[in-house]
């Protein structure tokens, strides 16, 4: 198809360098004042003002904002096992260790989904996958995580790469084996597993290796051992890092050459700095202490300031269930104090960079792929401003309209 969109309010090109941004590129979002595009294929081939191309179809984008689609660079996409009912057990005032005594927490869900039939698995998740799409989201990372067992965790990758071929999402998996320890095992012992076995069965499978490195759950010796393996079997790293206390999971990840460290509350100055220097990228997940009702969120001024490239994930999964990065940047501008044009790099560029796509998606240049937003309002900044409705008006995927 040929496309053209024009008298854009704001066409937010995001053009820059092909890196991840830092301090204030961030701020810097290339917006073209009635701007135009033009697209041909699915890929982009003209951008600017006023510009004369023969469509088949042409969108008057007046009074609207064009921006690229979101990135979702963290999400736990697979699982079954919703989890309402924890809901009220928050509100109780347990903790989370006191929810996993009640029977909820991870291990609901990892229950849940060993037992789901892959169709059941496929048709969940292709609704989530829906309503990703319609909050303006076109490209997303997704993990496993919720087998806990070498057959679960093929078996939700396999599904992350059916998911990739049938649906309009454009999917990157990712492995997390290493997402908890499952009650049969002890930690040594499973580390072994995901090492010796889960490993080298699902490299062909997988973009990335991540593991929770926490307190409780894996050790820093431990995350090492497994990122190191993945990366001998051509996984990027990836690490969860520092969200419940400081282990140094951030200066793990700018050790082993990990493209992101995700969550972040805890991390140190020392540790960051580390990630600044190896360009690693802070994913931060404003979701999770939001539906964790935690008063503490991630300091992304402190990392800003530091030279740490951040962007934004929802982190959706049974614990934080949300589908809108829209809501996302809003919590990042209300609770982590990023401005709206750091949010909307964010949510865009960085993020892609944080999956390894900054070639291909993120931004407007010619013959980047055409994953297209418009939104109902006239400029960027209503995306934080006017929060708790979709203001994703059309989508464009590959030059497709959806």
């Amino acid at each position: 198809m040929h496309l053209l969109i024009k008298n854009a309010s704001e066409l937010v090109n995001l053009k820059g360098p092909n890196r991840p941004r830092i301090k204030e590129e961030m701020n810097n979002l290339s917006i073209i004042k009635k701007g135009s595009m033009a697209i041909k294929n699915g890929i982009i081939v003209e951008i600017g003002k006023n510009i004369k191309y023969k469509a088949e179809k042409t969108i008057d984008a007046s009074g609207k904002t064009v921006m690229p689609g979101f990135v979702d660079p963290h999400t736990h996409l697979v699982f079954a096992g919703s989890r309402e009912f924890e809901l009220d057990m928050k509100l109780r005032g347990l903790s989370y260790m006191d929810i996993l005594k009640e029977g909820g927490g991870i291990f609901y869900t990892v229950n849940k989904t060993r037992e789901a039939i892959n169709g059941e698995l496929i048709d969940q998740s292709k609704i989530r996958l829906d309503n990703m799409l319609a909050h303006g989201t076109t490209t997303c990372e997704a993990k496993s995580g919720y087998g806990l067992k070498t057959d679960t965790e093929l078996k939700i990758l396999k599904i992350h790469k059916k998911l990739n071929e049938t649906h309009k999402m454009d999917i990157i998996s990712t492995f997390l084996g290493a997402h908890a320890v499952p009650k049969e095992h002890s930690a040594d012992e499973y580390v072994d597993i995901v090492v010796n076995e889960m490993i080298p069965q699902v490299k062909n499978l997988a973009s990335f290796c991540d593991v929770f490195c926490e307190e409780g759950v894996f050790t820093v010796e431990q995350s090492r051992r497994i990122l190191k393996t993945g990366k001998e079997h051509g996984l990027v790293p990836k690490i969860h890092a520092d969200e419940i206390v400081d282990t140094g999971g951030a200066a793990l990840a700018a050790e082993v050459g990990a493209i992101s460290a995700d969550h972040l509350l805890m991390s140190s100055d020392k540790g960051l700095c580390q990630m600044a220097k190896e360009g690693v990228i802070g994913v931060l997940l404003p979701g999770t202490p939001f539906s964790l009702m935690m008063q503490k969120y991630s300091d992304a001024r402190k990392m800003i300031n530091l030279d740490v490239p951040v962007a934004l994930a929802t982190d959706l999964n049974p614990n934080c269930w949300t589908e809108s990065m829209q809501f996302m940047m809003q919590l990042a501008c209300f609770n982590m104090k990023l401005t709206p044009a750091e949010a909307v790099t964010a949510a865009t560029f960085n993020a892609a960079c944080a999956i390894g796509l900054s070639e291909t998606v993120g931004s407007f240049e010619k013959g980047k792929q055409a994953d297209v937003i418009i939104l109902d309002c006239p400029n960027h900044k209503f995306i934080p401003y006017h929060f708790g409705v979709n203001l994703v008006e059309t989508v464009i995927k590959k030059g497709c309209l959806l």
